[in-house]
């Protein structure tokens, strides 16, 4: 069972709508202990003092922000959580195109569940959400920061994807970006013909870790004792005349399923070969 990690509401002009939060992701990654090599004893972290050297326990743990060097002002918990406490709100500021956002400022997906005295009032959100198609920007304060975020529907529930802010997008500022070579028509050609072959639709069933996969194997044997066999690496040709590289891009490419984004080149074979039939029967 899900653990609610947060309680509030969401306010909708004077509508108020008692909600509860919940992770919408779990990340799935092989962790590792760290060991010491000789006796396999987990190692330790302790928290020590840089001026006195002592171990020191979490009750004598304070915040400080360092404003110069080796200066720090410090803060109690109650003042750096103050205003996020009590503002236990989602509040929509207004409804955009979703498409209007770049992906690149969304940052930790949320489900939010009504409590059941706001059960009405969400299905009516939902309800009127889902028809206009446009999302809800909004501005919500948790885990020591208020945070941007939007509000979407996925299937029946809603989703709350906090945002990063404006001013924490770095700026995409790479001298290499302005070194333009004069790209051949016969080699954009080319490269548009690899896109189009390569074009699907989404299918998240279609994609999994391999990595963690064969992690999870390995260990598996090694529990078991069994032997691991070491497949050498022979390393990949590298081609460096770009347009051959497209050419046996799109041939390969080519020789693969025909592409769902791909409809018009098969309708079109179909077209043609319905013609040339007529034309033998005829």
């Amino acid at each position: 069972m899900a653990k609610t990690i947060w309680k509030g509401a969401i306010s909708f002009g004077l509508v108020t709508i008692p909600i509860r939060v919940y992770t919408a992701t779990d990340e799935k990654s092989f962790k590792f202990n760290q060991l010491h090599e000789k006796d396999q004893g987990r190692i330790k972290y302790k928290r020590t003092c840089s001026v006195c050297g002592e171990e020191v326990p979490f009750d004598e743990i304070v915040r400080g922000y360092e404003y110069e060097k080796d200066h720090y002002v410090m803060l109690s918990d109650e003042e750096v959580e103050r205003g996020v406490r009590s503002a236990r709100t989602i509040d929509i500021l207004k409804f955009v195109p979703a498409e209007e956002i770049d992906a690149i400022y969304w940052k930790n997906p949320y489900y939010l569940v009504p409590e059941q005295t706001g059960a009405k009032a969400y299905a009516l959100l939902r309800k009127a959400l889902g028809d206009e198609g446009y999302v809800a920007l909004a501005k919500v304060s948790f885990r020591d920061k208020e945070h941007l975020a939007t509000l979407r529907l996925r299937d029946n529930v809603f989703v709350l994807e906090t945002m990063y802010w404006p001013d924490e997008i770095r700026a995409a500022d790479f001298e290499e970006l302005d070194i333009a070579d004069e790209i051949r028509p016969q080699e954009l050609k080319m490269a548009q013909s690899l896109i189009a072959n390569m074009t699907d639709h989404f299918d998240a069933d279609e994609f999994h870790d391999t990595y963690r996969e064969k992690l999870e194997e390995l260990v598996e044997a090694k529990i078991q004792g069994r032997e691991i066999a070491v497949v050498e690496e022979t390393g990949t040709a590298t081609v460096v005349d770009l347009m051959e590289a497209l050419k046996a891009s799109v041939e390969a490419s080519g020789a693969k399923e025909p592409k769902a984004g791909g409809k018009k080149k098969a309708a079109a074979s179909k077209s043609s070969g319905a013609k040339k039939k007529k034309a033998a029967t005829g």
